[in-house]
């Protein structure tokens, strides 16, 4: 076998761990054949992976905020909920809200919004998410996690930037999960997970290559049941993945994708600060009466094609259905709710080379989404069921179409320039057929640039720079206000809201470098850096607990985020991430009856915006030698999050928290055969500290009491075996 430098290898295994899997930066160290062969099928899959850039362009010269996270880093939880992988992403801030795959994510301050009571509950905005390529998020920017399930994930690209350019209802960034494994042989894994509070989670994985060119067929089945830690949050979920990528010929490449989730979990609610001290696994006293509730049952089929047409130029189509039945105990009624999503998007890539130094490639293409579907509100019966009484008899529909253009230009390898433009349409239209006279329909439309610069100052050095506009319309629910004091008798759709008008203006690096010739303490370290300033209009903000929306004028976000990843002697790896920002309404004056006091105003210029915190952080320490007995490796982990408002006032106030968590793994416990059992012990807040998980904005006042507050998780201990074979 032939020898690899000490400085390719240690350069290989930091590019590895920030994330640049880029050819050019990280060199293969070839093991076995295998391994090798697998590295191969990799290279292959490349140009065609789901990219949630739009772009072949590798993260590491993309002039954009790039974060990969591989399955090895979140094999060792419990994976119900993207916490458990997200949770060392600089600048974005992920909260469990009580355990489940109901899970509040922000990036960059966007989706903050979504955490109140009206419709919240499993459900995220601002961000959208991606799974294999196919969206997840809806037409009018709501994204549910049903089907998203860490079990089946085999990578996960974040996009911190904004994405609006790229992906249109996108202000806050991009999730995009992968489940497509890079396999040579076939393999099969059963797994068994036990934890605290009745968390128990069987997996069950198969896949086999199809071909000699990167071709695979795969399933994973995950049932998943959890009491819960407080009254009124058990859930349970099953959860069918599958899928089949192909070569057809030797230009073309077809992916079939279809998945299918039924996930019922229940909603504890919020508490107020002397409940939650009281005893914070309580359930909020209305919730737990009306035993709120979301059963969703939801499947997906969805292909793509991606063909070369020559060596320079290709096309790609995407086509998918999202069917969905959702059933809710929610604010005293019983809602049914039947749904269509589908949608398709088309792209033409060319690329070409003009000239020894300079290269161009341009993208263009449209997106096209559609939702569509009856909703039905009863009364709620004396046994939180399906009452005799029908309340409301309507259909909501969303729709939503793009065009895009995209321009590369690489001049010398080294520097870049990539200019982009998208146009958007979303539509709402409301149809009610107990009360016609609501009857509307409204649209908005947003025309978003982008700008972006990168400088290679090395090979395994590179600055950037963009200024980028996003939108980011009002969700279905935010257009659609529920009747407060018998107010919506004109029209269904919310008429004081606008579509969230943004500006970025973005500067960045990421870098490897050795330290001294590798063989000290600290051999070789990597990180990526990156300092933002968004300017916005028409800031939406959850009123009543989220039963209303309102604009909040104007608003200024400024942060710095950085990762660093540091390998150092004995086989240890420390990976770290911090955030630092400012959120502050630049302008805001609200009139509202709902203070109880018609004509007052209320001045919040210069306020905190609710929900998001000056800082958070994470750093992990792992043991993880390639000899150690039965393939062990230990990980010690610490995540903190700053204090926060939970009101537009600045009244109502969110702590600190700083949580422990610890894992010992073993890779090679047992072989029998030619397989292998696996196992894996860990502990989330290993010193049992009491904070809180979540909160609700703007919240209800009860008795001069705000409910606001959602604790977070206790100690959890998860106990994991698994038989793997074939990987």
């Amino acid at each position: 076998m032939p020898s690899v430098p000490l400085r390719s290898k240690l350069l290989s295994l930091a590019a590895c761990a920030l994330g640049f899997g880029d050819a050019s930066v990280a060199h293969a160290q070839t093991k076995a054949d295998s391994s090798a062969r697998r590295d191969s099928i990799a290279r292959t899959l490349a140009p065609f992976a789901v990219r949630a850039t739009r772009s072949t362009q590798s993260s590491f010269t993309s002039p954009l905020a790039i974060t990969h996270i591989d399955k090895s880093q979140f094999s060792a939880k419990s994976g119900f909920g993207l916490n458990d992988a997200l949770g060392n992403v600089p600048g974005v801030l992920v909260q469990s809200r009580y355990g489940t795959s109901d899970v509040r994510i922000a990036i960059r301050g966007f989706g903050a919004r979504g955490a109140g009571d009206r419709s919240n509950a499993g459900t995220s905005r601002g961000v959208r998410v991606l799974l294999d390529g196919m969206p997840e998020t809806e037409p009018d920017g709501r994204t549910s996690f049903d089907n998203i399930d860490l079990a089946s994930a085999e990578g996960i690209d974040v996009i911190r930037s904004n994405a609006s350019a790229l992906w249109g209802n996108a202000a806050g960034g991009v999730i995009s999960v992968s489940t497509v494994p890079v396999i040579d042989r076939p393999f099969a894994t059963m797994q068994y997970q036990s934890g605290s509070y009745g968390l128990q989670r069987y997996i069950a994985q198969t896949g086999t290559p199809i071909g000699t060119r990167g071709g695979v067929a795969y399933a994973t089945f995950v049932n998943t049941n959890f009491d819960g830690w407080r009254a009124n949050s058990d859930a349970r979920r099953v959860l069918l993945n599958t899928g089949i990528v192909a070569p057809v010929g030797d230009k073309t490449q077809m992916r079939i994708h279809l998945l299918g989730a039924n996930n019922l979990f229940h909603v504890p609610g919020p508490l107020s600060a002397d409940e939650v001290a009281a005893n914070p696994r309580q359930a909020n006293t209305t919730y737990n009466g009306r035993d709120e509730r979301r059963y969703n049952r939801l499947a997906r089929l969805g292909a793509s094609v991606e063909h070369a047409i020559d060596d320079k130029s290709s096309v790609s189509v995407v086509a998918y259905i999202n069917p969905k039945y959702l059933q809710r105990s929610e604010r005293g009624t019983f809602r049914d709710f039947t749904r269509y999503h589908a949608g398709a998007n088309a792209a033409y890539t060319r690329q070409d080379v003009v000239s020894p130094t300079f290269t161009n490639r341009f993208t263009s293409g449209l997106d096209q989404a559609y939702q569509d579907g009856a909703i039905l509100f009863y009364s709620l019966s004396a046994t939180n069921t399906r009452g005799t009484t029908l309340r409301d008899n309507k259909k909501e529909g969303a729709y939503n179409s793009g065009i895009f253009l995209e321009d590369e230009f690489t001049l010398n390898d080294k520097v870049g320039i990539t200019l982009g433009l998208r146009g958007d349409a979303i539509s709402y239209y409301y149809k009610n057929y107990l009360n016609p006279k609501t009857d509307a329909s409204r649209t908005f439309s947003q025309l978003t640039p982008k700008v972006g610069a990168s400088w290679r100052v090395s090979k395994t050095h590179t600055l950037y720079a963009n200024v980028g506009g996003g939108v980011e319309a009002p969700a279905g629910n935010e257009t659609d206000p529920a009747g407060t004091f018998g107010q919506d008798t004109v029209t269904a759709l919310n008429p004081l809201l606008e579509p969230i008008r943004s500006y970025t203006y973005e500067v960045g690096t990421k870098q490897i470098f050795m330290v001294g010739d590798g063989s000290g303490v600290l051999s070789s370290v990597s990180y990526d850096a990156a300092a933002y300033v968004t300017n916005v209009r028409n800031e939406i903000v959850p009123y009543r607990g989220g039963r209303f929306y309102f604009m909040a004028g104007r608003a200024r976000r400024t942060g710095a985020e950085i990762a660093v990843t540091a390998l150092a002697k004995g086989d240890l790896r420390f990976e770290n991430s911090l955030t630092l920002s400012r959120n502050t309404y630049t302008q805001y004056v609200i009139d509202s009856v709902h203070y109880g006091k018609a004509g007052a105003k209320a001045d919040y210029s210069g306020n905190r915006i609710v929900g998001i915190p000056d800082w958070f952080y994470g750093s992990n320490a792992t043991w993880a030698p390639s000899k150690a007995p039965l393939g062990l490796a230990a990980q010690f982990g610490v995540q903190g999050t700053g204090g926060y408002w939970a009101d537009d006032a600045n009244a109502v106030r969110v702590t600190e928290s700083h949580i422990v968590s610890a894992s010992l793994r073993a890779d090679r416990l047992m072989q029998v055969g030619d397989a292998t059992v696996k196992g894996f012990l860990t502990v989330e807040n290993l010193a049992d500290r009491r904070f809180i998980g979540s909160a609700f904005l703007n919240p209800d006042i009860v008795n001069g009491k705000a409910l606001a507050f959602e604790p977070g998780m206790p100690r959890t201990v998860m106990l994991s075996f698994s038989v793997t074979r074939g990987r």
